[in-house]
């Protein structure tokens, strides 16, 4: 192969991304590589809720696509965008290291810490997960809907906090997408899963190509063991709940010094009122996926999904 070609978002995170996974690949591999930069049809909607236009599939359709008629050889994705199953004519084949996968508060240095905010203060997020989880500990905060591109959202916060548009105390986002952007400075609080648990796949890469693809074994080598293994275990919940962004679900495994994995769950009611979690441990990442599955819906979780189901099917 000359040279590969990898399709990318066109936003700053997703090109810094792919650019640093770019970078392995030329000095691990020797390969030749090429950033195929698209827009996709969740970055074209970035003012509309996820939840009602398609879900999380909407960050990965267009690069699926440039796979499937070869315009490009390999996609770079945040594993958390990823939906549930992958196409059979695709296979993810690389997962690198994983960045820190606790969610930000980031507040302009104005609160130090998520737990510091006022009663009726504003908080930013464009995540069901997130506005969940902090209606369910802080039902005294207001939740304020906040999509777009991690620059235009510290840029709501900075307008919200100067008075120059709607007012906004502080945001949540990915520790790991900030620190990529070299914004590490900005965080206020790294808030850990016991009070906001992350979203399934938060902080890791995931690389894509064509089931057929002669290479995916040689890309294989960018592989992090223990971020491949907690990821699989976290997919492996993800696919048994037939879960996606419309849906208040976290997920978050680690591995532990006897080489287990503890895997925590979570399904929540998007106001926050229903909060339904699980956990458990084991060596195998597809059984503890599984395992913690089952637990979240024997515990009410179905009940949760099903009034999602029915409510997103009403005209």
């Amino acid at each position: 192969m000359r040279r590969l070609r990898i399709a990318t978002r066109a936003s700053e995170l997703a090109l810094t991304q792919s650019g640093w996974v770019a970078r392995q690949i030329e000095a691990q591999l020797g390969i030749e590589t090429e950033l195929v930069p698209l827009r996709t049809t969740g970055d074209r909607l970035a003012t509309v809720s996820l939840a009602k236009v398609g879900g999380k599939g909407l960050f990965i359709k267009e690069l699926e696509e440039a796979l499937r008629d070869g315009r490009a050889d390999l996609a770079v994705h945040s594993a958390k965008d990823l939906p549930a199953r992958v196409p059979p004519e695709f296979a993810l084949v690389a997962f690198p290291e994983r960045a820190d996968p606790r969610d930000a508060f980031v507040s302009d240095g104005r609160f130090g810490a998520l737990a510091a905010l006022p009663p009726g203060a504003r908080v930013g997020t464009g995540s069901t997960r997130r506005g969940a989880q902090l209606r369910a500990w802080r039902p005294d905060l207001e939740v304020v809907p906040l999509r777009g591109n991690v620059a235009t959202r510290l840029q709501r916060l900075r307008e919200g906090s100067e008075g120059a548009g709607l007012r906004l105390d502080a945001v949540l986002l990915a520790c790991a997408g900030l620190e990529r952007l070299a914004l590490h400075a900005q965080i206020d609080e790294r808030v850990a899963p016991e009070r906001l648990l992350p979203a399934v796949g938060q902080g890791t890469l995931a690389l894509e190509t064509r089931a057929d693809a002669g290479f995916g074994a040689d890309l294989a080598a960018l592989t992090h063991d223990d971020s491949a293994r907690a990821l699989r275990a976290e997919r492996a919940m993800l696919a048994r709940l037939e879960g996606d962004c419309s849906v208040p679900l976290a997920g978050f495994a680690e591995p532990l010094p006897d080489g287990q994995l503890r895997l925590r769950g979570l399904v929540a009611s998007p106001d926050g009122t229903r909060l339904v979690q699980a956990e458990a441990t084991s060596a195998d990442p597809d059984a503890l996926g599984a395992t913690v599955a089952e637990d979240l819906l024997t515990r009410g979780a179905g009940e949760i999904l099903a009034a999602l189901r029915s409510a997103d099917e009403r005209p």
